[in-house]
Protein backbone atom coordinates (compact mmCIF):
# COMPACT_ATOMS: atom_id res chain seq x y z
CA UNK A 1 0.00 0.00 0.00
CA UNK A 2 2.76 2.40 1.03
CA UNK A 3 4.67 1.78 -2.07
CA UNK A 4 1.87 1.98 -4.35
CA UNK A 5 1.21 5.45 -2.53
CA UNK A 6 5.13 6.28 -2.99
CA UNK A 7 4.59 5.29 -6.74
CA UNK A 8 1.61 7.17 -7.19
CA UNK A 9 2.92 10.62 -5.43
CA UNK A 10 6.15 10.86 -6.52
CA UNK A 11 6.67 8.87 -9.64
CA UNK A 12 5.80 11.60 -11.86
CA UNK A 13 9.37 13.63 -11.12
CA UNK A 14 12.59 12.73 -12.89
CA UNK A 15 15.12 10.88 -10.91
CA UNK A 16 18.13 11.30 -13.21
CA UNK A 17 20.70 7.98 -13.82
CA UNK A 18 24.31 8.93 -12.51
CA UNK A 19 23.21 10.36 -9.52
CA UNK A 20 23.61 10.09 -6.11
CA UNK A 21 20.43 10.32 -3.52
CA UNK A 22 21.16 11.15 -0.03
CA UNK A 23 18.37 9.43 1.50
CA UNK A 24 16.80 10.43 5.13
CA UNK A 25 15.61 7.56 7.13
CA UNK A 26 13.47 7.34 10.03
CA UNK A 27 14.92 7.61 13.49
CA UNK A 28 13.13 5.46 14.91
CA UNK A 29 9.77 5.05 13.92
CA UNK A 30 8.88 3.68 10.55
CA UNK A 31 6.15 5.59 10.01
CA UNK A 32 8.53 8.43 9.75
CA UNK A 33 9.87 7.82 6.01
CA UNK A 34 8.90 10.30 3.04
CA UNK A 35 6.53 8.59 -0.09
CA UNK A 36 9.89 9.84 -2.07
CA UNK A 37 12.21 8.52 -0.08
CA UNK A 38 10.57 5.10 -0.55
CA UNK A 39 10.35 5.25 -4.40
CA UNK A 40 13.58 6.62 -4.20
CA UNK A 41 14.49 2.96 -2.65
CA UNK A 42 13.08 0.98 -4.90
CA UNK A 43 14.21 2.97 -7.85
CA UNK A 44 18.19 2.81 -6.95
CA UNK A 45 20.42 0.50 -9.09
CA UNK A 46 22.58 0.30 -5.69
CA UNK A 47 21.97 1.16 -1.79
CA UNK A 48 25.19 2.73 -0.17
CA UNK A 49 24.45 2.23 3.55
CA UNK A 50 26.11 2.32 6.80
CA UNK A 51 25.45 -1.04 7.66
CA UNK A 52 23.94 -2.96 4.67
CA UNK A 53 21.70 -6.08 7.75
CA UNK A 54 20.40 -2.69 8.93
CA UNK A 55 19.48 -1.29 5.95
CA UNK A 56 18.22 -4.77 4.53
CA UNK A 57 16.00 -5.23 7.07
CA UNK A 58 14.19 -1.66 7.01
CA UNK A 59 13.65 -2.07 2.93
CA UNK A 60 12.02 -5.06 4.13
CA UNK A 61 9.80 -3.86 6.67
CA UNK A 62 8.63 -1.80 3.43
CA UNK A 63 8.12 -4.31 1.44
CA UNK A 64 11.17 -3.08 -1.04
CA UNK A 65 13.04 -6.50 -2.13
CA UNK A 66 16.92 -5.81 -3.13
CA UNK A 67 19.88 -8.48 -3.48
CA UNK A 68 22.61 -8.57 -1.34
CA UNK A 69 24.39 -7.54 -4.55
CA UNK A 70 22.75 -4.49 -4.59
CA UNK A 71 23.80 -3.48 -1.06
CA UNK A 72 27.08 -1.45 -0.75
CA UNK A 73 28.25 -0.81 2.80
CA UNK A 74 29.82 3.09 3.21
CA UNK A 75 30.63 3.55 6.75
CA UNK A 76 32.99 5.63 8.80
CA UNK A 77 36.05 3.55 8.26
CA UNK A 78 35.90 2.76 4.45
CA UNK A 79 33.95 6.12 3.62
CA UNK A 80 36.55 7.74 1.36
CA UNK A 81 37.42 4.18 -0.56
CA UNK A 82 34.20 3.30 -1.15
CA UNK A 83 33.03 6.59 -2.47
CA UNK A 84 35.30 5.51 -5.19
CA UNK A 85 33.44 2.54 -5.87
CA UNK A 86 30.12 4.22 -5.42
CA UNK A 87 31.89 7.73 -8.35
CA UNK A 88 32.36 4.21 -10.77
CA UNK A 89 28.59 3.06 -10.38
CA UNK A 90 27.31 6.80 -10.97
CA UNK A 91 29.59 7.39 -14.06
CA UNK A 92 28.17 4.08 -15.43
CA UNK A 93 24.29 5.49 -15.04
CA UNK A 94 23.31 4.14 -12.06
CA UNK A 95 21.42 5.35 -9.61
CA UNK A 96 22.69 5.34 -6.18
CA UNK A 97 20.46 5.77 -2.80
CA UNK A 98 22.38 6.37 0.41
CA UNK A 99 21.25 5.78 4.03
CA UNK A 100 22.48 6.38 6.63
CA UNK A 101 21.44 3.96 10.08
CA UNK A 102 18.87 6.37 11.11
CA UNK A 103 17.95 9.56 10.16
CA UNK A 104 19.43 11.94 7.92
CA UNK A 105 22.89 11.31 6.42
CA UNK A 106 25.82 13.56 6.55
CA UNK A 107 24.84 15.53 10.13
CA UNK A 108 26.84 13.66 13.10
CA UNK A 109 26.70 10.10 10.74
CA UNK A 110 28.63 9.24 7.91
CA UNK A 111 28.17 10.97 4.25
CA UNK A 112 29.86 13.99 3.71
CA UNK A 113 32.74 12.64 2.50
CA UNK A 114 30.67 10.44 0.32
CA UNK A 115 28.71 13.72 -0.94
CA UNK A 116 32.25 15.58 -0.89
CA UNK A 117 33.87 13.28 -3.37
CA UNK A 118 31.00 12.99 -5.52
CA UNK A 119 30.55 16.47 -5.87
CA UNK A 120 34.19 16.56 -6.57
CA UNK A 121 34.33 13.69 -9.35
CA UNK A 122 31.35 15.83 -11.13
CA UNK A 123 28.81 13.81 -10.77
CA UNK A 124 25.04 15.01 -9.00
CA UNK A 125 24.04 14.83 -5.10
CA UNK A 126 20.21 14.74 -4.98
CA UNK A 127 18.91 15.50 -1.45
CA UNK A 128 15.78 13.38 0.02
CA UNK A 129 14.91 15.28 3.47
CA UNK A 130 13.60 13.69 6.32
CA UNK A 131 13.65 12.69 9.84
CA UNK A 132 16.70 14.47 11.89
CA UNK A 133 16.77 14.31 15.81
CA UNK A 134 18.31 17.73 15.36
CA UNK A 135 15.20 19.32 14.07
CA UNK A 136 12.68 17.26 16.09
CA UNK A 137 14.40 18.49 19.42
CA UNK A 138 14.39 21.96 18.60
CA UNK A 139 10.55 21.89 17.49
CA UNK A 140 9.87 20.90 20.87
CA UNK A 141 12.32 22.99 23.23
CA UNK A 142 10.95 26.31 21.97
CA UNK A 143 14.33 27.37 22.44
CA UNK A 144 14.75 29.62 19.14
CA UNK A 145 14.32 32.89 18.15
CA UNK A 146 12.09 35.23 15.94
CA UNK A 147 15.85 34.77 13.53
CA UNK A 148 15.48 31.03 13.80
CA UNK A 149 19.34 30.55 14.23
CA UNK A 150 21.19 28.32 16.85
CA UNK A 151 24.10 26.25 16.50
CA UNK A 152 24.53 22.95 16.24
CA UNK A 153 27.56 21.29 18.44
CA UNK A 154 26.84 17.84 17.58
CA UNK A 155 28.70 14.86 20.16
CA UNK A 156 31.01 16.91 22.78
CA UNK A 157 34.56 15.67 23.71
CA UNK A 158 34.48 12.39 25.68
CA UNK A 159 37.07 13.43 27.72
CA UNK A 160 36.26 14.91 31.00
CA UNK A 161 38.71 18.22 30.69
CA UNK A 162 38.07 18.82 27.17
CA UNK A 163 34.47 18.40 27.82
CA UNK A 164 34.16 20.71 30.40
CA UNK A 165 36.27 23.50 28.21
CA UNK A 166 33.83 23.09 25.21
CA UNK A 167 30.61 23.17 27.27
CA UNK A 168 32.92 26.24 28.81
CA UNK A 169 32.99 28.00 25.59
CA UNK A 170 29.06 27.66 25.48
CA UNK A 171 28.40 29.56 28.62
CA UNK A 172 27.96 33.06 26.66
CA UNK A 173 25.95 31.64 23.95
CA UNK A 174 23.19 33.29 22.99
CA UNK A 175 21.92 31.39 20.71
CA UNK A 176 20.35 27.72 21.58
CA UNK A 177 22.66 24.86 20.95
CA UNK A 178 21.93 20.96 19.87
CA UNK A 179 23.68 18.52 21.14
CA UNK A 180 23.79 14.79 20.56
CA UNK A 181 24.61 12.26 23.34
CA UNK A 182 24.88 7.84 23.28
CA UNK A 183 23.37 6.52 26.49
CA UNK A 184 27.19 5.64 27.98
CA UNK A 185 28.09 9.11 27.81
CA UNK A 186 25.29 11.25 28.98
CA UNK A 187 25.81 11.11 32.37
CA UNK A 188 29.24 12.29 31.69
CA UNK A 189 27.67 14.83 29.87
CA UNK A 190 25.27 16.37 32.27
CA UNK A 191 27.72 16.58 34.95
CA UNK A 192 29.46 18.80 32.46
CA UNK A 193 26.35 20.68 32.02
CA UNK A 194 25.41 21.14 35.47
CA UNK A 195 27.83 23.89 36.01
CA UNK A 196 25.81 25.91 33.95
CA UNK A 197 23.14 26.28 36.73
CA UNK A 198 19.97 27.47 35.87
CA UNK A 199 20.56 27.44 32.17
CA UNK A 200 17.79 25.66 30.73
CA UNK A 201 18.25 22.76 29.03
CA UNK A 202 15.59 20.58 26.69
CA UNK A 203 16.32 16.78 26.49
CA UNK A 204 14.70 14.36 24.15
CA UNK A 205 14.86 11.03 24.81
CA UNK A 206 14.09 8.33 22.33
CA UNK A 207 12.49 10.77 19.96
CA UNK A 208 9.88 9.22 17.95
CA UNK A 209 10.00 5.80 19.90
CA UNK A 210 7.97 4.12 21.88
CA UNK A 211 9.22 5.06 25.29
CA UNK A 212 9.93 8.68 24.05
CA UNK A 213 10.53 11.08 26.79
CA UNK A 214 11.16 15.06 26.47
CA UNK A 215 11.53 17.59 29.47
CA UNK A 216 12.79 20.88 29.84
CA UNK A 217 14.95 21.32 33.56
CA UNK A 218 17.69 23.73 34.73
CA UNK A 219 21.64 22.25 33.85
CA UNK A 220 22.01 22.20 37.76
CA UNK A 221 19.18 19.31 38.40
CA UNK A 222 19.99 17.48 35.05
CA UNK A 223 22.20 15.12 36.50
CA UNK A 224 19.55 14.35 39.28
CA UNK A 225 16.73 14.12 36.67
CA UNK A 226 18.70 10.99 34.78
CA UNK A 227 19.13 9.13 38.39
CA UNK A 228 15.86 9.23 39.38
CA UNK A 229 14.84 6.43 36.52
CA UNK A 230 17.40 4.27 35.54
CA UNK A 231 15.34 4.10 32.30
CA UNK A 232 16.64 7.67 31.21
CA UNK A 233 20.20 6.42 30.83
CA UNK A 234 18.57 4.53 27.95
CA UNK A 235 18.77 5.30 24.38
CA UNK A 236 19.93 7.66 22.07
CA UNK A 237 19.75 11.50 23.32
CA UNK A 238 19.48 15.27 21.05
CA UNK A 239 19.51 17.95 23.68
CA UNK A 240 19.19 21.83 23.31
CA UNK A 241 20.73 23.86 25.48
CA UNK A 242 18.79 27.35 25.47
CA UNK A 243 21.03 30.45 24.82
CA UNK A 244 22.18 32.09 27.77
CA UNK A 245 20.12 35.34 28.54
CA UNK A 246 21.20 38.80 26.80
CA UNK A 247 24.73 39.64 26.10
CA UNK A 248 27.83 38.00 28.49
CA UNK A 249 27.68 39.43 32.40
CA UNK A 250 30.28 39.52 34.45
CA UNK A 251 29.42 36.15 36.28
CA UNK A 252 29.74 34.44 32.92
CA UNK A 253 32.95 35.32 32.90
CA UNK A 254 33.76 33.68 36.35
CA UNK A 255 31.76 30.79 35.61
CA UNK A 256 33.77 29.89 32.47
CA UNK A 257 36.92 30.99 34.52
CA UNK A 258 36.12 28.07 37.46
CA UNK A 259 35.20 25.49 35.13
CA UNK A 260 38.44 26.21 32.65
CA UNK A 261 40.44 26.35 36.08
CA UNK A 262 39.65 22.44 36.74
CA UNK A 263 41.38 21.35 34.10
CA UNK A 264 43.62 24.59 32.88
CA UNK A 265 46.89 26.43 33.55
CA UNK A 266 45.86 29.90 34.84
CA UNK A 267 47.13 31.88 32.09
CA UNK A 268 45.46 29.31 29.58
CA UNK A 269 42.46 29.79 31.63
CA UNK A 270 42.42 33.39 31.80
CA UNK A 271 43.17 33.43 27.97
CA UNK A 272 39.98 31.36 27.14
CA UNK A 273 37.65 32.95 29.35
CA UNK A 274 38.37 36.35 28.58
CA UNK A 275 37.93 35.03 24.39
CA UNK A 276 34.42 33.49 25.23
CA UNK A 277 32.99 36.03 27.41
CA UNK A 278 34.67 39.12 26.55
CA UNK A 279 36.00 40.10 30.03
CA UNK A 280 38.56 41.92 31.06
CA UNK A 281 41.55 39.69 31.37
CA UNK A 282 43.30 41.54 34.05
CA UNK A 283 40.13 40.98 36.03
CA UNK A 284 39.80 37.82 35.11
CA UNK A 285 43.83 36.60 36.21
CA UNK A 286 42.90 38.11 39.88
CA UNK A 287 39.77 36.28 39.98
CA UNK A 288 41.89 33.42 39.09
CA UNK A 289 44.24 33.90 41.63
CA UNK A 290 41.70 34.42 44.29
CA UNK A 291 40.04 30.84 43.30
CA UNK A 292 43.06 29.33 43.25
CA UNK A 293 44.94 30.67 46.07
CA UNK A 294 40.90 29.40 48.32
CA UNK A 295 41.37 26.01 46.35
Amino acid sequence: MALNAAREAAGSQHYPQGALYVVATPIGNLADISLRALHVLQLADTIACEDTRHTQALLRAYGIDKASAQLLAVHQHNESEAAQAVAERLRSGQRVAYASDAGTPAVSDPGARLAAAVREAGLRVVPMPGASSVTAVLSVAGAAGDDGAFVFAGFLPSKAGERDTAVASLAAEVRPVVLLEAPHRVEALAKSLAALGDRRVTVGRELTKQFEEVATLACRDLPGWLASDAQRTRGEFALVLHGAPGAPQADDGLRVLELLLKELPVKTAVKLAAEITGGSRNELYEAALRIRGAA
